[in-house]
């Protein structure tokens, strides 16, 4: 088994899962390991094929962080992301497809931040957060002070950001970064089945929901009421509308196909 860490990717339907695979280090990301991370999530965003993300990680924990010394030491690896590509904490361009995250045991760092840049978290009961920059010098750098905050609000978001502590999942649930809350070794598990209930709806209509609520993260009420019509003119005109009205008149469940 290789002990350098990778990120594997498999198709389960419509759902695209996408695991980190470096438990010997607590699933710490190498360089590589960001350039496929980028990868995978680049693909899920471009393949019509794929209506729905999960990201996880084997071993016991979800990850410590980066590999310090392969980014920082004097040894460092060269980091060799495409232009174009999806970025990693949806900082430059963020993943279009609604996206599930389960996590475990150490969430630490950046993995606090990879998990805010999807959409719904599903945290094992041992899972354990800590945003921990400022004990080390440096300061969150993958959108936790901006998205912790809008999960959470000022006060939690401070709270945490300032102490540098640990958390459990209970305390993740209640300030909003995790929606649910399961027994360790049951996380992938209903994050996928999350996944495949999310992807038995219309794509196209979860797709623009999230474009939609993105554009009031970023642009505020105006931008968002004003991209109204625009969303109207996709979805109504879609087949799949035309099948969930369908499927209402002859009482059966909808088989949407994404266009």
């Amino acid at each position: 088994m290789s002990t350098e860490g990778q990120i594997r990717t498999e198709v389960d339907g419509r759902v695209f899962k996408i695991t980190i695979d470096n438990p010997s280090k607590k699933n710490s990301f190498t360089p590589q390991m960001m350039e496929q991370l980028s990868d995978a999530l680049t693909e899920l965003h471009n393949n019509e094929a794929y209506w729905v993300g999960v990201i996880c990680a084997e071993g016991n924990d979800f990850t410590a962080g980066l590999d310090m010394p392969k980014f920082f030491g004097p040894n460092a690896e060269k980091r060799n992301l495409k232009e174009g590509n999806v970025d990693v904490f949806g900082l430059s361009k963020r993943c279009r497809k609604p996206i599930v995250t389960a996590t475990q045991g150490i969430v630490y760092t950046i993995g606090i931040e990879l998990m805010l840049s999807g959409d719904i978290v599903v945290a094992a009961d041992d899972s354990r957060f800590c945003q921990m920059e400022a004990k080390r010098g440096i300061a969150p750098l993958g959108g936790a002070h901006f998205r912790f905050l809008s999960r959470a609000g000022w006060g939690n978001a401070m709270y945490h950001l300032m102490l540098c502590d640990e958390f459990g999942a209970d305390r993740a649930r209640e300030i909003g970064l995790v929606q649910e809350v399961v027994p360790a070794g049951q996380q992938i598990d209903r994050a996928m089945a999350l996944a495949a209930i999310i992807a038995r709806n219309a794509p196209i209509g979860i797709q623009v929901t999230k474009e939609a609520a993105l554009k009031y993260t970023e642009q505020g009420e105006a931008a968002a009421i004003a991209y109204i019509p625009a969303i109207q003119d996709r979805v109504l005109k879609s087949a799949d509308a035309r099948e969930g009205i369908q499927s209402f008149i002859e009482r059966r469940p909808a088989v949407f196909e994404g266009r």
